[in-house]
């Protein structure tokens, strides 16, 4: 079997294969593209020529550099130039038929040490090898969507590869300047396996009604710094190959949250399916344009006629991180703020964290000296809740205990005055159960907050059954002064955010759990593949492994869906006291300071 990998097929010139290839030629290999539309071709042609012209100008390639590229590339319309390729990649429509049938032409053309891989992320590439005439010499290859900006490359080998196949390729993405990662056969792989499950599921809260597009996609960039909202990345990947990929995965997992939401199905056979065709779950401007215009589909501007209540001062109670973030967040916007803890003390240290969190700003140059002791100034610590009597915002971030967050409400429903706005930040506690412990549920509302809450813009404002609409308005126009972004939910389980976030992170672990993949694997996997800004296990461990626990709990226990249950390996680790970075040790063993 050749090793050397110097000349390469490329088969199939949609915008991938053309991605594949133009990595592959700025890399100093031969390549050989091969498509039967000569359009798609002579587009290839085109795009490799605009992309090295952008090279030159931005002074990545030298004009000599860019010619040698271009002569690299040559293109065909049949098979039979695949005769002297080292390694022939097919990226050709996900149809196993029509991959099967490209297997079949290649096992009569190609050299017999020639490597064949298929660059499917859903199909079984055991099953592709089976039928080939050479099994050993098949495997997969998965690059990333833009494949030139993408690092990450899942190399994918059946029990039928050959090793010597998998080291030639592994070394080819190393050499293309990929970080190659070894994966077992099973639809998705990693990082398909972990994204389209949390695709699929924010396709299925919008279909209920449970949020709006905008608000779902907004909460998944601002609450966890992702690139791109899921529906608007559903829409670059296509509807159409989402719901192909989700398809396959169910059909091995059998796992609900694999099963397509029907809207993908709909979306799908109306031909809206994304980017490509100019509309899916949004409307572009033009097929192939990234461009959203305005349609239909786009929901009215909030159209309540209830004003809001006036707010001028706020009452956070709590003395933790949370607590002293959200004060500071209100005093810098211009709020007068009282701060309440159990005791003056626990009050005045809160204050002291906040004063070392502006300071810290000073230093950096984010505000100045005047406007860091204007902002303390407007921070008065209490130590009893009596202190918010007069506050007409009152923001509870205690302990995530429910018992405690309504023995805390029935507290403030006695000390507030008529028309206050009581407010609970809880991440996972149903809002509905705290208005209950006081006789105006009317009044309150969800304001969950991201830690830390100075930085993170996302603000999911919850509303119950029995909130106001006055009150919701309130709150949404408090959240906006303050600037940050407010995106709207029911008072269901995980609201938006963990809702997504969650299963994805469970799914993570159980990854490990089987040992299809290792927790380096799959963290490279979601920033390389993804996009995202840390791994699942590097999130893990940061939020608390007992944290996250408590929330797949609740999740589980509000949706009843076996899938959601917790992983075994997270419940054994928290039983363990390895809670993560707060301990020391969680997925990762971390340096005590």
């Amino acid at each position: 079997m050749d090793t050397s990998l110097s000349t390469i097929a490329v088969v199939g010139l949609g915008t991938m294969g053309t991605g594949i290839a133009e990595v592959l030629a700025r890399a100093g290999r031969e390549v050989i593209g091969i498509d039967v539309s000569e359009t798609a071709a002579r587009h290839a042609v085109t795009a490799l020529e605009a992309s090295t012209a952008r090279a030159v100008q931005r002074e990545r390639l030298t004009e000599e550099e860019r010619r040698n590229v271009l002569a690299r590339f040559r293109t065909f319309s049949e098979l039979r130039a695949a005769a002297e390729a080292d390694l022939v990649i097919e990226v050709v429509p996900e149809s196993y038929e029509l991959k099967q049938q490209v297997f079949r032409e290649l096992d009569a053309v190609v050299r017999p040490g020639a490597i064949l891989a298929t660059g499917t992320n859903a199909l079984s590439v055991t099953r592709l090898a089976a039928d080939s005439a050479h099994p050993e010499r098949v495997l997969g290859m998965h690059f990333f969507n833009p494949a030139p900006a993408m690092r990450l490359v899942e190399v994918v080998s059946s029990v039928l590869t050959a090793p010597q196949a998998v080291e030639a390729v592994t070394a080819l993405a190393r050499d293309l300047g990929k970080e190659p990662v070894a994966v077992g056969d099973r639809p998705g792989f990693v990082a398909d396996g972990l994204l389209f499950g949390y695709l699929n599921q924010a396709a299925a809260m919008y279909e209920s009604k449970y949020a709006s597009r905008e608000d779902i996609d907004a909460a998944m960039r601002l609450g966890c710094g992702l690139p791109m909202g899921p529906l608007a990345l559903l829409d670059l990947i296509g509807v159409d190959t989402a719901r192909t990929v989700l398809e396959a995965m169910y059909a091995e997992s059998h796992d609900r949250l694999h099963a397509p939401a029907p809207i993908l199905k709909q979306l799908s056979e109306a031909g809206l399916t994304g980017r490509k065709s100019g509309r899916g779950f949004y409307t572009y401007e033009a097929p192939d344009s990234g461009t959203v215009v305005a349609d239909a589909l786009t929901p009215p501007e909030a159209a309540s006629s209830a004003g809001g209540r006036p707010v001028g001062s706020v009452g956070v109670a709590g003395s933790g991180t949370m607590a002293s973030g959200i004060a500071e967040v209100f005093a810098k916007a211009g709020y007068d703020v009282v701060l309440a803890a159990r005791g003056q003390e626990k009050a005045e240290n809160a204050k002291s964290r906040i004063a070392k969190s502006l300071s810290r700003s000073v230093d950096k140059g984010r505000m100045t000296a005047e406007a860091r002791e204007e902002t303390l100034a407007r921070i008065t610590p209490a130590g009893s809740l009596d202190a918010f009597a007069e506050v007409d915002l009152a923001l509870e971030a205690v302990a995530e205990d429910l018992e405690v967050k309504q023995q805390l409400f029935a507290t403030l429903d006695k000390v507030c005055k008529p028309g206050a706005v009581l407010a609970t930040t809880t991440s996972s506690l149903p809002v509905v159960a705290c208005a209950r412990a006081t006789s105006r549920p009317q009044d309150v509302i969800g304001m969950h907050f991201f830690n830390p809450a100075p930085a993170m813009k996302l603000v999911e404002v919850v509303r119950t059954v029995l909130t106001s609409d006055d009150v919701h308005a309130t709150v949404r126009a408090v959240t906006e002064r303050i600037r940050k972004h407010p995106v709207d939910c029911g008072d269901r389980a995980g609201f938006i955010v963990n809702a997504l976030l969650f299963p994805y992170l469970n799914n993570a672990i159980k990854m490990v759990q089987e040992h299809y993949a290792t927790l380096d694997d799959i963290d490279a996997a979601m920033k390389l593949g993804g996009g995202y800004p840390m791994g699942p296990f590097e999130l893990l461990d940061v939020v608390g492994l007992d944290v996250s626990l408590a929330i797949e709990n609740v999740l589980h226990r509000e949706f009843r869906d076996p899938g959601l249950a917790p992983a075994p390996l997270l419940e054994h680790l928290v039983a363990a006291g390895c809670l993560g970075r707060k301990t020391g040790r969680g997925f990762r063993e971390y340096a005590r300071r």
